[in-house]
């Protein structure tokens, strides 16, 4: 079991830990007990009721956060042709020539937050598997990842305006940032609604009993805060 320090005890001791919160309270607990001199990230878990052996029980969707995640993303293309320059002119950050493919099946390179790619490019980069799909970098068709040259400026767009692709892991797990300690509550509220919206709405037919069967809000250091997960699946979202 890993050994805490002085101030992540202390920061457990103001959490409850028999207490299943409400969401907007755990949010508002997570900002009170951070005691990092960085901006945390703040994150969502969820534990799934479905059985991620089995091709019909997978969840894997994008979510447009309202508020953004508070940072920077650095994006990459994967892009030949016309796409290069419709790619530059949409703001990409990175155009991945073969050099740079190279680079990240070898050396494992993966200085970007988030990546796309037209499908001709596909036939390139599906090697590329081993070293993004780890990291959740796998341009896909089912995340919104992979499209024609002209909607690469839509994606862009969204990216950098708070698009997040999640999957379930192996364990039947899902993590999602929702932004930094710095928002406000009422912003990180909004953004963990639209999430659970979307992760509601991306429930696999094959999945029986109760969907979300644990949800934790943490930050980058801090401790867990169990959130009721029958509340948090019915938080309503609405656009803004």
């Amino acid at each position: 079991m890993p050994k805490h320090g002085k101030k992540y005890l202390e920061a457990q001791n103001q959490v409850d830990l028999t207490k299943l919160y409400m969401p907007e309270e755990a949010l508002a607990l997570a900002k009170e007990v951070s005691f990092t001199k960085f901006d945390e990230t703040v994150e969502v878990h969820t534990r799934l009721g479905i059985d991620p052996r089995h091709s019909d029980q997978q969840v894997r969707t994008t979510v447009l956060l309202p508020h953004g995640l508070g940072k920077e993303i650095r994006i990459l293309a994967f892009v030949e042709g016309e796409a290069v320059q419709i790619a530059r002119d949409a703001g990409v950050d990175i155009i991945a020539d073969d050099e740079i493919i190279a680079r990240i099946e070898k050396e494992g390179w993966v200085e970007f937050d988030a990546a796309i790619a037209v499908p001709s490019m596909m036939r390139k980069i599906g090697r590329l598997g081993r070293v993004l799909g780890r990291r959740g970098l796998m341009p896909s068709p089912k995340s919104g990842t992979v499209v024609q040259p002209d909607d690469i400026p839509r994606v862009v767009e969204e990216a950098r305006a708070g698009r997040v692709a999640y999957r379930n892991d192996k364990t039947a797990n899902v993590h999602v940032p929702i932004g930094k300690v710095s928002f406000d509550v009422d912003r990180l509220v909004g953004n963990m609604a639209a999430f659970m919206d979307s992760l509601r709405r991306s429930r696999p037919a094959a999945s029986k009993g109760a969907f979300v069967r644990r949800c934790v809000v943490t930050t980058t250091m801090g401790p867990a805060i169990r959130v009721d997960p029958n509340v948090a699946l019915a938080m309503e979202f609405t656009e803004e």
